[in-house]
């Protein structure tokens, strides 16, 4: 199994964040693990993505022009990241700010409204993790418990008391996907 990923949005958005969880989350589950990040020279607000890869094989190179799985945050994103998605490949893009939907008929297709689901949590700051629940819905490339301990690397310890938060934004995220695709 090879998973190659692009996690793409704005600066402040939790993009970079997201790579390094979902990397620690594959070491937690023995697989070889790269994460890669770009972003533009501002900080919040600038342009952020990060390619990931997870195998249970050794990476070759973590230089990727093509993806499996695209997760797009912003029109930016989508306009730049959707035509890098394989053929039969998967692209999550959140609602919020989005001024089209994808174009591709040879790729599946998700939305989720994370941003707005993250509002009613009455916490934005979750909704990255929101983002990675809907992933794990609809890919299952990690095991819940994995990515938990993942954030526990990722997170700063005098933020650890935020895990449980976090744990019930991405159960929360796998919910709202699975409840968007009816299951």
């Amino acid at each position: 199994m090879t998973e190659e990923m692009i996690i793409a949005g704005f600066g402040g958005q939790g993009v970079l964040s997201m790579g390094q969880i979902l990397c620690y989350g594959g070491v937690m589950q023995e697989l070889e693990v790269s994460w890669m990040p770009s972003y533009g020279p501002e900080m919040r607000g600038g342009t952020a993505n990060c390619t990931v890869i997870l195998s249970d094989e050794p990476i070759s190179s973590p230089v990727l022009t093509r993806f499996d799985t695209a997760i797009v945050l912003n029109q930016p994103s989508m306009d730049k990241f959707e035509k890098t998605v394989k053929p039969g490949g998967l692209l999550i893009y959140e609602e919020n700010g989005m001024t089209r939907k994808p174009e591709r008929t040879d790729i599946e297709v998700r939305s989720l409204g994370a941003y707005d689901e993250s509002v009613r949590m009455k916490n934005t700051k979750v909704f990255n993790m929101i983002v990675i629940g809907g992933l794990l819905a609809v890919k299952p490339v990690l095991e819940v418990e994995n990515v938990i301990k993942g954030l526990e690397k990722v997170l700063p310890e005098r933020y650890h008391h935020l895990i449980p938060l976090n744990e019930e934004a991405i159960r929360r995220g796998m919910e709202l996907m699975q409840e968007k695709a009816g299951v």
